[in-house]
């Protein structure tokens, strides 16, 4: 009989996650405490509020966060969410996490998140592009193609950030197609950008499992979550010879042994809204999916999805984080206890900002490259970066999270010790 494990006790703010994982890092590195200081804090944090005019007439105003975290690499960067659960903690938190994301795929970007507080889906077309313009003209100090870049998060996309770039350019008086990433490619944006997450997620698995003597190729794999990441990242590791064999979403989940077919879930998503529903395979709920015996676990949704409540019930072999922040600090415990070697987000998940970092040298430059080159880049980026965190996780004899926080606060002291601290 399966023993009921207890309901997780554990505080899921994800600004305090962020810091309890920067400062393990930092312990086991032995940083520097000034900088170690430095790096607790976010550089700025704002708060606005944003007033909209309704399609009924009515005059509502939305609140508004954007945390540019820290700069010492190069320009902010970080996605802008249309939530109704967006906090100024976890807006924090994603801001730090981007941070030692791009230090640690080392692309001269620093980190920065930003979030609305709404619900998009109970909003118009119409209401949702006059928020965008209002939140940008709120913003435009501190927005610019050196200054501070958004891009796609969760609700927004391609329409969203061609507003953004639309209202700022406008103000500027020239087209600033650098101003933003994720964009069509009709106005600057990158082949690739749109299934770059996803695609990020298969390289590094595949990788990983390279590291470690073994093959992609037959493995089982389960995903939880199936918007932009999860369904490309299914995509992409089935093409890469992996068995898919499990996939949940908010309508519910679907399961064959064999390994699902992907573009026919995909197409099927698109169309019904959800995974709920597939002929042909049998259905399984979210929790359970977590814990299927699979080779690898993505979760490719929310934070905290697992947690001391449970972590045990968990038997995957390895676990890559297509989401931000989806394993608590007490889960990560109890799983390297049970030896389930787990990717880290700011590695398994960068593949987005490193093509959104492609995309902003082809606005800067005037060039587009083919989506081959593309490709090509982001797969050396990562592949490298998956070598380094192994390289680096020996030498300190710890984790992978921990050594990719460690590697990336490296290339961060190393910028700080050279520009010096002003004044």
């Amino acid at each position: 009989m399966k023993e009921n494990k207890p309901q997780t006790t554990e505080t899921l703010n994800p600004a305090e996650m962020a810091r309890l994982q920067l400062e393990k890092a930092a312990k086991v590195m032995n940083l520097d405490p000034g900088l170690l200081e430095i790096l607790r804090h976010p550089k700025r944090v704002v708060e606005v509020s944003i007033p909209v005019r309704m399609d009924n007439g009515e005059i509502k105003v939305f609140t508004g966060f954007r945390c540019q975290y820290n700069d010492f690499r190069g320009p902010f960067k970080g996605g802008i969410r249309f939530h109704p659960q967006v906090t100024k903690e976890e807006v924090i938190a994603l801001a730090a996490w981007m941070t030692w994301k791009c230090a640690l795929v080392d692309i001269p970007f620093g980190g920065a998140k930003g979030g609305v507080i709404c619900d998009p889906t109970k909003m118009s077309q119409g209401e949702l592009e006059r928020l965008t313009r209002r939140f940008t003209y709120t913003l435009m100090p501190l927005l610019g193609p050196d200054i501070d870049i958004p891009a796609p998060d969760v609700f927004t996309g391609e329409k969203t950030m061609a507003w953004i770039m639309d209202t700022y350019s406008i103000f500027q008086g020239y087209n600033a197609p650098g101003v933003v990433t994720g964009k069509s490619l009709m106005i600057g944006g990158s082949p690739g950008r749109r299934e770059a997450t996803g695609r990020g997620v298969s390289i590094v698995a595949r990788k990983t499992l390279e590291l470690f003597g073994e093959s992609l190729e037959g493995k089982s794999v389960a995903i939880q979550g199936f918007g932009n990441v999860g369904s490309f990242a299914a995509k992409f590791l089935s093409e890469f010879g992996a068995r898919v064999v499990a996939i949940s979403d908010v309508t519910g989940g679907v399961y064959q042994e064999e390994g699902l077919p992907i573009p026919e879930l995909m197409a099927y998503a698109k169309e019904s809204g959800g995974v709920a529903g597939f002929p042909g395979v049998r259905p399984i709920r979210n929790e359970d999916l977590l814990t299927l015996p699979v080779d690898l676990l993505v979760p490719a949704a929310l934070e905290g999805q697992i947690h001391e409540g449970n972590a045990h019930d968990v038997r995957a072999r390895y676990i890559v984080e297509g989401a931000n922040g989806p394993v608590t600090p007490r889960a990560d415990e109890i799983l390297r206890e049970k030896g389930v070697h787990i990717v880290p987000d700011i590695l398994a998940n960068a593949g987005g900002v490193i093509v959104s970092y492609f995309e902003w040298v082809q606005d800067k430059t005037g060039m587009a490259w083919e989506v081959e080159e593309v490709n090509r880049r982001l797969q050396t980026k990562l592949e490298r970066a998956t070598v380094e965190v192994k390289e680096t996780a020996e030498r300190y004899q710890t984790d992978w999270r921990t050594a990719s926080y460690i590697l990336a606060i490296e290339r961060i002291q190393e910028v700080y010790e050279e520009r010096g601290l002003f004044p």
